[in-house]
């Protein structure tokens, strides 16, 4: 019994051996698995969208979207509405600040 679950396990690995050799270029198949996007990653939001309504109604519409927009690029998120009561919502876009002046820097 022993000797046939030997045989077996040698026949398997030499099984494996020929699929690894008949790859020709094993590592650009394992980089083909690592550009694929992992299921827990949140998918990508359409910013320059989400930033019109969020900046629709404020005063500076321009600088509120191009502003929204950077943060957007960097969390991923945009806190809904148009108000400053829904940006804990999106905690990195929440607590980003302007390096220079320490103020928040997301609209």
């Amino acid at each position: 019994m022993k000797q046939l679950l030997l045989f077996l396990l040698l026949v398997l690995v030499a099984q494996h051996q020929q699929e690894a050799a008949a790859d020709p270029q094993p590592q650009q198949a394992m980089m083909r698995m690592v550009k694929t996007r992992s299921l827990l990653q949140a998918p990508k939001i359409d910013c320059p969208g989400t930033c019109l309504g969020r900046c629709g109604h404020n005063w500076k519409n321009e600088m509120c979207n191009k502003m929204c927009n950077v943060c957007c690029n960097r969390c991923n998120c945009v806190p809904p509405g148009t108000g400053q009561d829904t940006r804990h919502l999106c905690p990195c876009y929440d607590t980003m600040v302007n390096p220079h002046t320490g103020k928040l820097k997301c609209p």
